[in-house]
């Protein structure tokens, strides 16, 4: 490995953090506080508690995982796109660097960026609810690999996009739909027999449902379920970045 450039790519990566320092850090946390303000206060006011859970404290898992899974993809995405779009890439394609470097560098970035969002949103809830992780390390393995398998997957949309338009399609209308119907602001026990059976579809219910044990010791699956599926998606997503640009496919022109 070339850890020269890995280290040359992340720090690049990282920089653009701090270059726009409200975007990334700043509208996150206004938005969990609106959240809390629309859920946990006009919602909750109607639903004291959920499996014995207070509404505000039970919707937290699912704001984190809101936002993470949002950031995640995005800040991958538009990592690798920029250069794709302006023509750097083929600098990075011609420099002595494997698939193995840049995935460290720019998904490594990413993942850092995505990951101290959901503890600063963690940060922000705990400041307007008590939160009690029962399984803090589990907690901060599971947010560690949610974070690495969805930069992973941004990182793929990145590649495949070919303008602007294809860039914001999947977060706004596929990631943020499947969060909401996923199981963040309410349990799959709730709903209808039918319900509970379509929703079990959606990939994202495991992934909220494993989070939500590391908070409460309760979840609509099995933990393990919920570990293998975010495991399996992430060698998935990596499988495919390396047939990618193996390919060339979507990258050399």
């Amino acid at each position: 490995m070339n850890f020269y450039a890995i280290k040359s790519i992340y720090k690049y990566e990282m920089s653009r953090t701090y270059r726009t320092i409200s975007q990334s850090l700043l509208a996150p946390i206004i938005s969990t506080i609106l959240y809390f303000v629309v859920f946990g206060s006009a919602i909750g006011s109607k639903i004291e508690n959920i499996e014995g859970i207070e509404y505000g404290v039970f919707i937290v898992p699912g704001l984190v995982m809101l936002s993470v899974l949002m950031q995640s993809v995005t800040n991958a995405a538009f990592a690798i796109y920029f250069p794709k779009f302006i023509g750097t890439i083929n600098e990075l394609l011609s420099a002595p660097l494997s698939t193995l470097d840049i995935i460290i560098g720019y998904i490594g970035a990413a993942t850092t960026k995505s990951f101290c969002i959901g503890i600063i949103i963690l940060l922000t809830a705990h400041m307007i609810v008590p939160i009690n992780i029962i399984h803090p390390i589990y907690m901060i393995l599971f947010l560690f690999l949610t974070c690495f398998s969805f930069s992973s997957f941004g990182f793929i949309i990145g590649l495949w996009a070919k303008n602007f338009e294809q860039l914001n399609l999947v977060p706004m209308l596929i990631i943020t739909p499947l969060v909401f119907l996923g199981g963040s602001f309410y349990s799959i026990s709730m709903l209808p027999i039918f319900w509970q059976k379509i929703s079990m579809i959606n990939p994202v219910v495991y992934l909220i449902s494993g989070f939500k044990w590391t908070f409460f010791n309760f979840s609509d699956f099995s933990f393990i379920i919920s570990l293998s599926a975010i495991i399996s998606f992430a060698l998935l997503c990596n499988f495919i970045i390396f047939l990618m640009f193996k390919t060339g496919y979507k990258i050399r022109t």
